[in-house]
């Protein structure tokens, strides 16, 4: 084994993490499959590589037998003792067999081997440390594109980010640096392939906890996340800290927090709500920022009916339906909004036994109204 090759063990491991027992393994493997081939050879052979003195040698390895059938694997008991009294029927006999010239022949069959087995291995630390990551964060730099990929590469390894992924009110350009969600990491037989996305619910969760300590540390929780990428989302907000803001903490001050958020999603508006068990005062809070004035549940259908001012029915509403459409993402249950005229013609409001917990409902709409008039 030359110099060289040393070397090259040394750097494969310094550069590639790769460890010099698993490379030497492949070597070896190697290096017998390439004995076997070249000297037509069927024994069961043993490569001893002194890395020390750069040599190597081939040990045919041979059972001790009364009696000899195959000379290629077995070695009678009398011709064993002569080399050693001490071998006894079953024992494993060494004999060395290196053919002249084996280290170049050798060298030449087994470089495709090692390369795929060092190969192989690079992938599976790869493999192994993404695996981890998946439903994380990641910073990529945008690489390239085609007609059905952007390729970001994070790092060891280009991940694909598929048209279906991407926000549909953002330009990438080569040398981009962008936050990313790790949606799957699959093994495949060109190594690991790595999906991330721009629009799944996943990236909105993991930017509030970079920004916010307060959901890091597990004070603030996000109980459930609604988003249509680019455009609109919202998020139900709960602490079990009653001396703790779980909206305020979201938001920062002066609206740093969230603000910090809007930017990296290039200005996607987010509604930050407070969470409840209670699905009257939940739905109520999740069609922020209109006021409500009653919520009905039906617990069997999991449906509810919301009655609003009239002067805030399309606040209520959305556009092309888009708040009340995220407000049933985020909480889960139907909602069928009623304004308020319409609600009294057919006699559902007001009720008596519901004139209501919304004051508190109210004064968190104002807040969020007053958020999202800054954020417009």
């Amino acid at each position: 084994m030359s110099s060289e090759l040393l070397d090259a063990l040394v750097l494969l491991e310094k550069e590639k993490g790769i460890s010099r027992d698993v490379i030497i393994d492949a070597i070896e493997a190697a290096l017998v499959s390439a004995y076997r081939r070249n000297f037509n050879q069927a024994q069961n052979v043993r490569i001893d590589l002194n890395l020390g003195s750069g040599t190597m040698r081939v040990f045919a390895r041979k059972e001790v037998v009364d009696e000899v059938f195959d000379t290629r694997l077995e070695i009678s008991v009398e011709d064993a003792q002569r080399m050693n009294p001490n071998y006894q029927i079953e024992d494993i006999v060494e004999l060395e067999v290196t053919p002249k010239d084996f280290g170049r022949i050798a060298a030449q069959t087994a470089k495709q081997v090692v390369t795929q087995r060092v190969r192989e291995a690079e992938r599976g630390i790869i493999y192994s440390e993404f695996i981890d990551r998946e439903e994380d964060i990641m910073t990529g730099i945008v690489q390239r594109q085609d007609s059905k990929f952007i390729y970001v590469s994070l790092g060891k390894i280009e991940a694909i980010l598929p048209a279906n992924e991407q926000m549909p009110n953002e330009q990438y350009k080569p040398h981009d640096r962008i936050k990313v969600f790790i949606t799957k990491v699959e093994k495949t037989t060109k190594g690991p392939q790595i999906f991330v996305s721009r629009t799944h619910p996943g990236l909105l969760k993991r930017l509030f906890e970079i920004e916010v300590p307060e959901i890091y540390d597990g004070t603030v929780e996000i109980k459930s996340v609604a988003r249509e990428a680019g455009d609109r989302s919202k998020i139900s907000v709960h602490s079990d800290n009653e001396e703790v803001d779980p909206v305020g903490s979201c938001v920062g001050p002066k609206g740093t927090r969230v603000q910090a958020v809007v930017n990296e999603l290039k200005g996607e508006k987010i509604d930050i709500v407070k969470w409840s068990p209670d699905p009257i005062i939940f739905v109520a809070n999740a069609l922020s920022p209109s006021k409500v004035l009653d919520v009905i549940v039906n617990e069997n259908d999991k449906a509810t009916t919301v009655v609003v001012p009239d002067y805030q029915l399309s606040l209520a509403i959305g556009k092309r339906g888009q708040n009340a459409r995220l407000a049933a993402k985020l909480t889960g249950w139907k909602i069928d909004i009623k304004s308020e005229s319409e609600a009294r013609e057919i006699g559902m409001y007001p009720r008596e036994e519901t004139l209501l917990n919304f004051e508190n409902n109210e004064l968190e709409d104002e807040d969020q109204l007053d958020l999202q008039d800054d954020m417009d």
